[in-house]
């Protein structure tokens, strides 16, 4: 290899005659260099090799090293053994070597020496554990020179570079000088490579570094000789200066093969491999070319066949693959394809059944080993190739990319059916490529949702050999692939096909779900692995995947069906947008039809195969229909419409329906001990269901406030208040049943278990939804009736007011009934609650009479408006008297010294204000009446309704104090 480097060195050299006659010297010194850099790599870890085996066979136990000699041992010393035989590194078998199959095992580990000394026991140290820091490549070079240099036979090596220097320095002054004729210089020169041949091969046998240092030194010199005399002198024809190289490389691989020398064959496959390029004149035709090289590779594979000589299946992949991708990259043209592609394919086959014989002549204690270079590198880089060969043909690279995936995959079954266990690691790396390239090829052929469906369908073929086969690496390459067909197909989502049902979006999503549902049921229980860490670290991890994946396929059956919905047909002329097969109401309709009818399904497979994850869907379709609605309001399509009033309680029985089978199954997990879905997440939508209610009730009114013409009324304003309140009410009556605990069991479904997630969990919601609504109802609505006259009292936002006030009383009573309260609902059934009630109903009394001063007494709509009106206030100073008198009256005759006493904080408030507003209206007639109405009031809140005393503190023992809440439930 160094004399090869020397070789190369040489002929840049004289190419390149910047340095006069150091030019060739130049070139050596730089070709020695380069060929050291390369051959370290082979000498370190030979030497660490013998390092290992020397250390292992003549360590000695620790605590004996340190014991004093034995007279044996001094008897052994006086006569030392004779030494064993040299060993030169060319006849070391490749299989002790690092470098040479510095590849695969079945482990991932380099094979292990089969010599007797590897069987010794060698004690472990301390410092053999620390890795020591990879040296740079400045100190790789030094350390490479080093070793060749020091190495073996020094002295021959040493003496070879400079004899090739001396020979250039000669040759080249001769020329210079006009000595001899070109032709006698060139033959000497050649007589010096034969002489060094000859010699070489005489001494083989005695001293066998010296005479393959010899031969490769002639083998140089000859390849020197040929291409100076063709290149420099043009004293060959072309066509005798390649058949001498043929002849000088056929030499050499015989002698290689003789001496059983892979440095000397891969020196004269190497000159083989650059001989075209040397000679090349440009005019060459590349049939020649690649029959000439397909002729080396044919010779590589019958050496293959005798020896493991990895390097020179290196150098002939190197050599035949960069030539032919530089000349496919400068030179190929169409034209060429009928010519060229049975050489690729060709080269392909060699190297293929290269690997084979590698690992067959490679045994090691873990398997046959694998030569990754040529396992790999040989389908990348000839698909490469071939890629660029079909480019013009359309799905060319895809019937490549089967073809490749046909070659290997065959080759792996034959292998399999004929081999034995230490081919494993072979097959399975040929069954890697050849389903690689089968993926491959789906992309390149189809679009991107096929493609996706195809790597979901061959995922699940591999998930499904790997539980065949107890192994964990094609199950994870199965999931993996599931990933990136989702990906592959959510990358290109078009939808336009004038086929229903069978086109790529429908069908392309239907089969990504459908793998994902079979796997989520193989996922089920443990499938059984290898038992290695790797093995057991991805088991845990699998014994997770069964509820997502089956959650992804049904994400994935949904989108299927959505897409189906959303499908658009292209357009009838030329330039026309493509048109939507259904409206965008009824696709809405549609869309949420599917999924419904998609939980139920999965509800149905759940119950008749017990298996829980399949019921889950069922829990989200509240949120579907929230969703359906809510996109249905805001495209301005009502739930009575045409043909919303057929949908809607399809897929509202099948929500229910689905709420019972939860709460059976939930039932059923109870008596079976197993774990169900909590009690409180089943009593939440039972609630949203009630929200929903409330909803489709309100759309429902504003479907007739639309068909009457009522939207800037009073009549819209209070629509979602008058659903609310009726819903609340409702669920008062209705749940209120089953507030007790005992009377609950006698009630059917769903208020048995589920009265409390009526009456509290969803009235809640609806109660501080009436409590703020009527606050601003009462607040901003005018009492507008049209095109009815207005009649306090009896319009729609007094009534809609009163209503929610009794609504709201009506269901607080409900929960201070229950037994037990509901959890954390004192702060609605304390007296907090009834102050609020008290001011909202303060509030809705007030602005009753600012509806009337607006409607009967002209005074405009508005806050600063109705404020400087005196009429206004001095109804408000009449209103709140009377209020007052009603409190102190009602206080009198309970003896609520409390409510009296508010009721006297309301009527000194009547009083300043009347000293603070209604005193300033000078004149006015409001003035009069308002002082007059309210003294007189006063003198009868004076006579009937007098202060209550106070409760005697000494009175005798009465009953226990009851709770307020509990007293409030007494009351009348």
């Amino acid at each position: 290899m160094i004399i090869w480097g020397i070789f190369w060195g040489a002929v840049l050299g004289s190419w390149f005659g910047g340095h006069g006659d150091f030019g060739p010297f130049v070139g050596a010194i730089l070709g020695f260099f380069a060929g050291l850099s390369l051959r370290w790599a082979v000498r370190s870890a030979i030497r660490t090799e013998l390092q290992a085996q020397a250390a292992k066979a003549v360590a000695p136990p620790a605590a004996a090293a340190h014991a004093a000699p034995t007279a044996e041992d001094r008897a052994q010393v006086a006569s030392p053994s004779p030494p064993p035989p040299p060993v030169t590194l060319d006849e070391r078998p490749d299989t002790d070597d690092p470098f040479w199959t510095g590849e695969l095992t079945p482990h991932g580990l380099p094979p292990v020496p089969t010599s007797a000394s590897t069987s010794a026991p060698v004690p472990a140290r301390p410092d053999a554990l620390r890795q020591p820091a990879p040296p740079n490549p400045l100190e790789q070079a030094v350390l490479a020179a080093r070793n060749w240099l020091l190495g073996g036979n020094t002295i021959v090596r040493v003496g070879l570079v400079i004899l090739f220097i001396g020979l250039s320095f000669l040759a080249r002054y001769a020329a210079s000088a006009g000595l001899l004729p070109v032709e006698l210089r060139l033959a000497a020169v050649a007589a010096v490579g034969i002489s060094l041949l000859v010699v070489g091969f005489r001494k083989r046998a005695d001293k066998p570094a010296f005479a393959l240092a010899l031969q490769g030194g002639g083998v140089a010199v000859m390849y020197l000789t040929v291409f100076a005399a063709f290149r420099l002198y043009g004293l060959l024809p072309p066509l005798y200066a390649f058949g001498l190289m043929i002849a000088v490389c056929a030499a050499s691989c015989a002698l290689a093969l003789l001496q059983d020398s892979r440095a000397l064959a891969v020196a004269a496959f190497a000159g083989g491999f650059a001989a075209p390029i040397l000679l090349s004149t440009g005019q060459g035709s590349h049939v020649g070319l690649f029959s000439y090289y397909t002729l080396l590779n044919l010779a590589i594979l019958f050496i293959a066949h005798k020896r493991s000589w990895r390097m020179l299946n290196v150098v002939g992949f190197v050599a035949t693959f960069g030539v032919a991708s530089a000349w496919g990259a400068l030179k190929y043209q169409p034209e060429n394809y009928a010519s060229t592609q049975p050489f690729l394919a060709g080269f392909v086959l060699i190297y293929l059944c290269a690997a084979i014989l590698y690992a067959r002549n490679t045994p090691t204690k873990l398997g046959n080993a694998v030569d990754t270079m040529l396992v790999f590198g040989t389908p990348l880089v000839g698909f490469g190739l071939q890629a660029g060969l079909v480019q013009p043909f359309e799905l060319g690279a895809a019937f490549s990319s089967m073809a490749f995936a046909a070659l290997y995959l065959v080759t792996a079954t034959v292998l399999a059916r004929r081999a034995l266990d230490s081919w494993r690691l072979l097959v399975e790396c040929f069954i890697a490529v050849g389903v690689g390239f089968a993926t491959l090829a789906v992309p390149l052929a189809l679009d991107a949702q096929w493609t996706s469906a195809v790597w979901a369908l061959e995922g699940t073929g591999a998930f499904w050999v790997g539980m065949r086969q107890a192994r964990w690496m094609p199950r994870a390459f199965g999931l993996v692939l599931q990933v990136v067909a989702m990906l592959a197909f959510l990358g290109s989502t078009s939808s336009i096909s004038p086929l229903p049902l069978v086109n790529p979006a429908f069908l392309g999503a239907l089969l990504i779900a459908l793998p994902s549902l079979l796997l989520a049921w193989w996922l089920r229980h443990p499938l059984p692995h290898s038992g290695s860490a790797w093995a057991r670290g991805y088991a845990g991890v699998e014994a997770r995947l069964s509820s997502p994946a089956y959650l992804y396929g049904f994400v994935f059956w949904c989108l299927a069906w959505l897409m189906e919905i959303t499908r658009r047909v292209p357009g009838l002329e030329a330039g026309q947008w493509p048109m939507s097969v259904f409206s965008e109401q009824v696709t809405g309709l549609l869309a949420m039809l599917a999924v419904v009818l998609s939980a139920a399904l999965s509800m149905v497979l759940g119950l008749r195969t017990r298996w829980a994850v399949a019921t889950w869907p069922a829990r989200g379709t509240v949120a579907v229909l929230a969703l359906g609605l809510v996109v249905q309001v805001a495209d301005g399509y009502r739930v009575l419409a045409t043909p919303a009033w057929a949908v809607w309680p399809i897929v509202l029985a099948l929500h229910v329906w689905m709420l019972r089978q939860t709460d059976r199954l939930q039932v059923t997990a109870d008596v079976d001990g197993k774990p169900g879905a909590p009690i409180s997440l089943v009593a939440w939508f039972h609630a949203a269901t009630a929200w929903l209610v409330t909803l489709l009730l309100a759309d429902c009114l504003w479907s007739g406030i639309g068909k009457a013409e009522l939207w800037r009324t009073s009549w819209a304003g209070v629509v979602l208040l008058v659903s609310a309140i009726a819903v609340l009410m409702l669920l008062a009556l209705w749940a209120g049943r089953g507030n007790r605990l005992a009377a609950r069991a006698a009630l059917p479904w769903p208020l048995n278990p589920h009265a409390e997630a009526y009456y509290w969990l969803a009235a809640l919601p609806l109660a501080v939804m009436v409590f703020w609504g009527a606050l601003l109802a009462a607040v901003h609505s005018s009492g507008h009736t049209a095109p009815l006259p207005y009649i306090p009292l009896f319009n729609p936002t007094d009534l809609t007011l009163a209503l929610a006030l009794g609504g709201l009383v009506f269901w607080r009573r409900v929960l201070l009934s229950a037994l037990p309260l509901p959890a954390r609902s004192g702060w609605v059934t304390g007296r907090h609650a009834l102050q609020a009630l008290a001011l909202l109903a303060f509030i809705v009394i007030n602005t009753v009479w600012l509806r009337v001063a607006h409607h009967f007494f002209g005074v405009p709509w508005g806050a600063s408006a109705l404020f400087d009106s005196f009429v206004v206030q001095t109804g408000y100073a009449i209103l709140w008297t009377l209020l007052a008198l009603s409190m102190m009256v009602l206080a009198h005759r309970r003896v609520q010294r409390s409510l009296w006493l508010v009721g006297a904080g309301l009527l000194g408030g009547v009083v300043v204000k009347l000293l603070l507003i209604d005193l300033s209206n000078a004149g006015g007639a409001e003035r009069i009446i308002a002082f007059i109405a309210v003294g007189a009031l006063m003198l009868v809140v004076g006579y009937f309704a007098p202060l209550p005393p106070k409760a005697d503190a000494r009175a005798e023992p009465a009953a226990p104090s009851l709770a307020p809440s509990q007293q409030e439930a007494l009351l009348p």
